[in-house]
Formats: C-alpha cells, structure tokens, sequence
C-alpha cells in the first residue's frame, strides 16, 4: 500500500469521516491508483477534512494536483495523482453511488485496510 493511501485513511479516520471505502483502480484507470470515497457529516464537515488532507500530504511530500467542489459543495473531490479523494455528504453519496460504479473492482473498508497496514 502507498504511503500517501495510509495519509488519506488516517487523515480521515483522525477527522470523524465515516464510511470510508478503498476501491483499488490499478487494472482499469491509468490515471489513479486508488480511489478513496467517504462521508461527512454536511457540507463544512467535507471541506474541513478536504483541507486536512491537503495539509496532510504536503507536509510529507504529496503535491495536489487538482481539487474540485469547495465548501458550499455537496462532493469534494481532491486529486493527489495516485489517490484520488472523493468527500461526500450523505445525500450525494446516494445520489452518486461510486462503489456501485466500480463494484467489479476490489474494495476494502477502512477497518479491513487498518488490519492490513
């Protein structure tokens, strides 16, 4: 597993993010290596954990290549080259539904992650 997926997860974990699933695109994005999707609690709640992991992963290193969605956003999604972080309110999830999306690729939870790492 990456250094920068351990970032993220912890970042996540540490900021109360909920749900949080790891869907592994190597074999069909050439673009990402993982995808990273979780929950916040409302929208202030998603952009606080987008800034944290931005902080995060640039104090070790991890340039943000892109980020779209803001505060006001019902999905922030933040772009770091190998890790794609997508940061959902509960509506949005549902609406968007990415692990159904991509549910032919392996995923894990966060808890099943932790016990691998």
């Amino acid at each position: 597993m990456s250094e920068l997926l351990e970032i993220v997860t912890k970042t996540l974990s540490d900021k109360q993010a909920e749900d949080v699933t790891i869907i592994d695109m190597h074999k069909v994005y050439p673009f990402t290596d993982y995808f990273v999707i979780c929950t916040a609690k409302n929208m202030r709640h998603a952009g606080t954990m987008a800034d944290y992991i931005k902080q995060e992963a640039a104090k070790n290193g991890y340039e943000l290549r892109t980020v779209e969605g803001d505060r006001n956003s019902s999905w922030i999604l933040a772009d770091f080259n190998e890790v794609v972080v997508h940061i959902f309110t509960p509506e949005a999830r549902k609406q968007y539904r990415l692990e159904s999306l991509w549910a032919d690729q392996p995923q894990q939870t966060i808890a099943e992650f932790n016990v691998v790492i």
